[in-house]
């Protein structure tokens, strides 16, 4: 009762730890800096589901149980469409995290990129785009057991950095898709371009003091650094490797440098189809007079820098296989009961797949990748609790998706929790509306259908070929779906009889 006695009670009417000048109440994560979520969930069960916690200067609420979150992110979720305006944020997005898809506060432009981005990252399965997922995924697939086999012989076993080639799979896959543009593994520019997207995904993983103490700014000048020199490659590499060579990136620069244009007249613009997500960003770049050059350049990247979540996603997946062989076997099982072991998986077997997939789910609950924090836009309410606008809201799945209130078994690696198994019917995949890996409500995250479909692809078609066992060196993060772009090795070893 002490530690409650102690604490202030904030102008929410909420409880939490009491705050101090300068720091707040970052005093009472207590040395859990690479486990904050562990620890917002310790603190939940002394402060109740939902309290205050100024971190720095930024007052935080930290939302734990799931009628709380699901309160955020769909009941008021119009009230919560904003972002933390973190330093590194604005800085790995030329000075505006605004410029950004998934950092950026809702807005018209928020909304109008959505609506642009949504043909292509959630196709249906009837349509011609969905059918072109299928061909890139195989294809490169195909691309990427051979560079595994290059370094691998047939029946023996070698230690193999998979992390690499895993994610210039996902990396060609998505500019493949988006960019009608495939690069070479060997390719120099494109293995730093690939690196770099990785090397900033990392990073936004990161909690770093300054995020909540910005004075410390003059003690992370270079690292601030670094972070603007990958953002301008990035911003290079798509400009010179890609947009520059569409004749609709002349048309768009044209039209924005001609002020009669911006009345969108051209009837042309009107009849044209966009040959891929390119070619739909800049088209819709003269149309839209609001729309600028940075805002296309930005949202592409964005999209095309999804490939670091589905490679982390699927080595994290492999990582958790490599220790559970029966659950390989599983996945290898069902693959043979859908291609007669004839062929590789497809993208178009993943709904007589459930229990690969339910794997990759299982991976992303036993990680809690966790979704990025809230902001209030206005003033408003969570659980009848008042909340001024300008709050940090961190939504903690980490207890989610751990805690027995929610989960049989929580500590055990299961897939099945994913499957509903029915007598007579096709067994299908089951996801619990509290689980919630890719976010809920009008920020869920737009490429979840990419990042799932890829992913099945990839790691099916790589249990076919191989057995994967862990190293010593492996280790699950927690609350995090990144892995250092330096990580552990697996060990493959090549099945005999394999397609």
């Amino acid at each position: 009762m002490a530690a409650v006695s102690a604490c202030r009670r904030p102008a929410t009417g909420l409880s939490g730890p009491v705050a101090y000048p300068i720091i707040g109440a970052l005093h009472a994560m207590d040395g859990h800096r690479d486990r904050p979520f562990r620890r917002f969930a310790e603190l939940a069960r002394q402060y109740g589901p939902v309290y205050a916690m100024t971190m720095g200067s930024m007052p935080c609420v930290i939302v734990n149980d799931y009628p709380s979150i699901k309160e955020v992110l769909i009941t008021n979720g119009s009230k919560f469409g904003g972002r933390p305006d973190f330093l590194r944020y604005n800085v790995l997005f030329a000075g505006d995290r605004n410029n950004s898809l998934a950092l950026c506060d809702w807005s018209w432009l928020q909304e109008t990129r959505r609506k642009i981005a949504r043909t292509y990252c959630s196709p249906k399965v009837c349509s011609s785009n969905y059918g072109l997922l299928d061909s890139i995924a195989s294809d490169e697939l195909e691309v990427f057991l051979k560079s595994l086999a290059a370094i691998t012989v047939h029946g023996s076993e070698r230690v193999v950095q998979v992390k690499q080639p895993l994610l210039m799979a996902c990396a060609n896959m998505f500019t493949r898709f988006m960019c009608s543009t495939q690069f070479d593994y060997g390719d120099h520019e494109f293995q730093t371009m690939v690196r770099t997207f990785d090397e900033i995904f990392w990073d936004i993983n990161q909690g770093y003091a300054m995020d909540f103490l910005p004075w410390l700014k003059p003690f992370y000048v270079g690292h601030m650094r670094k972070l603007s020199t990958w953002s301008v490659y990035i911003r290079r590499f798509m400009m010179d490797a890609i947009v520059s060579k569409r004749s609709s990136y002349t048309k768009a620069v044209s039209a924005t440098m001609d002020n009669d244009c911006q009345g969108n007249d051209d009837e042309d613009d009107v009849e044209e189809e966009p040959t891929d997500f390119t070619d739909a960003l800049l088209i819709n770049l003269r149309k839209e007079p609001r729309l600028q050059m940075d805002h296309v350049l930005f949202e592409l990247e964005d999209f095309i820098g999804g490939h670091s979540a589905v490679g982390n996603m699927v080595m994290l997946t492999l990582s958790m296989v490599a220790t559970r062989p029966h659950v390989a076997q599983a996945i290898r099982d069902e693959a043979q009961q859908v291609t007669g072991g004839q062929r590789l998986v497809r993208l178009y077997d993943k709904p007589n797949m459930p229990y690969t997939e339910a794997t990759m789910f299982e991976t992303l609950r036993v990680i809690s990748s966790p979704i990025v924090p809230h902001v209030a836009t206005e003033d408003t309410t969570i659980r009848g609790f008042k909340i001024s606008k300008g709050t940090c809201v961190i939504i903690n799945n980490y207890e989610i998706n751990t805690s027995p209130a929610y989960w049989d078994n929580p500590s055990v690696f299961d897939p099945n929790r994913f499957i509903h198994h029915k007598s007579g019917a096709k067994s299908c995949i089951r996801k619990p509306e509290y689980f919630l890996p890719f976010s809920t409500g009008k920020r869920t995250c737009i490429g979840q259908q990419l990042v799932s479909g890829f992913g099945l692809v990839l790691l099916a078609g790589i249990l076919q070929r191989y057995e994967v066992k862990a190293t010593a060196e492996l280790a699950i993060p927690e609350a995090r779906l990144a892995l250092p772009p330096d990580t552990y090795p697996l060990i493959l070893t090549p099945l005999n009889g394999s397609l």
